[in-house]
């Protein structure tokens, strides 16, 4: 028998006599939509793009994350949807406007730094359309100390609901990222309960919360209990153990339980892999995609 028919058999016979789960085998699509990025398996299929989107695919991954999409040519777009379009892979986030982290921003009022994002948002569009996309990241920027924080947000709720209008009609989707204070100090937007409170406000599909678990588990921790809170208004999530931000396994986040209980609720979304490599070389890509395996298997 070959390896692979004898872990299929031996995980359903387990499963029938209730005992503990056993991973699926090398190549098979993983339970949920985890997204690798550029780079990450650059020591098994090279520096060329399309060849680590195809690795990738091969190792039973569904979906593909580039936050810096928007910055790459249209022949190089062009080129990234038709390998995921071929392997059927879901595109994940891209960065939807230059993001200023060292001043207020969407949280000022201002009504040139508004007029930027809304012009910014308008050419994501465009980008989304080109690669596939549904979900494109935001971020509101630093906190203006100069106002209070029902200023500050009843300014990013506006800017937002006219971000909305604009992407409403193309059935794309804004997420907005709560980033942690101790690496992203000033920050408007810190927790995934503010996230929620301002999607709320906002009140479109097309403005949703991406909650990055690496992110939060430093914030906030109760991982499951805030998934579930504002599980309406979460649109994707982001994956990194913590501490330091490498894949699942290698921290304090017990992520099996997690994947386990967002494959539960029928997550049918991304969950982005926004983090680095724990170990160097081949070795380290292969420890990162068994700890993947040993994860998904509830």
């Amino acid at each position: 028998m070959k390896r692979r028919d004898f872990v299929t058999t031996l995980a359903a016979g387990a499963a029938a006599l209730g005992c503990a789960p056993v991973a699926r085998p090398d190549g098979a699509p993983f339970r949920l939509n985890y997204a690798p990025h550029f780079g990450m398996f650059r020591h098994h299929a090279g520096d060329d793009l399309v060849d680590q989107i195809h690795f990738a695919a091969d190792q039973g991954f569904t979906a593909w994350e580039d936050n810096g999409m928007k910055g790459r040519s249209m022949e190089t777009q062009n080129a990234i949807a038709q390998a995921m379009e071929q392997r059927s892979m879901k595109m994940g986030v891209f960065v939807a406007h230059s993001i200023a982290w060292r001043e207020p921003n969407l949280a000022s009022g201002d009504a040139d730094k508004r007029a930027q994002f809304l012009a910014e948002i308008t050419e994501s569009v465009e980008v989304a359309k080109r690669v596939n996309a549904t979900w494109m990241t935001v971020v509101p920027g630093h906190v203006d100390l100069r106002l209070d924080m029902g200023y500050q947000t009843a300014y990013v709720v506006e800017t937002l609901k006219q971000a909305s209008a604009i992407l409403e009609p193309h059935g794309l989707v804004m997420v907005l990222e709560p980033l942690n204070p101790w690496n992203h100090p000033g920050l408007f937007l810190t927790k995934v309960s503010q996230g929620y409170e301002i999607c709320r406000a906002v009140g479109s599909p097309a403005c949703k919360i991406l909650n990055d678990l690496y992110h939060q588990q430093i914030t906030e921790g109760n991982l499951i209990p805030n998934i579930d809170r504002a599980w309406e208004e979460i649109g994707y999530f982001q994956i990194g153990d913590n501490p330091g931000r490498k894949e699942p396994t290698t921290g304090e986040i017990n992520y099996r339980n997690v994947f386990k209980h967002i494959h539960g609720k029928e997550f049918a979304g991304i969950l982005g892999m926004e983090h680095g490599n724990m170990y160097p070389g081949r070795g380290g890509e292969q420890k990162l995609i068994d700890a993947y395996r040993a994860v998904d298997s509830f």
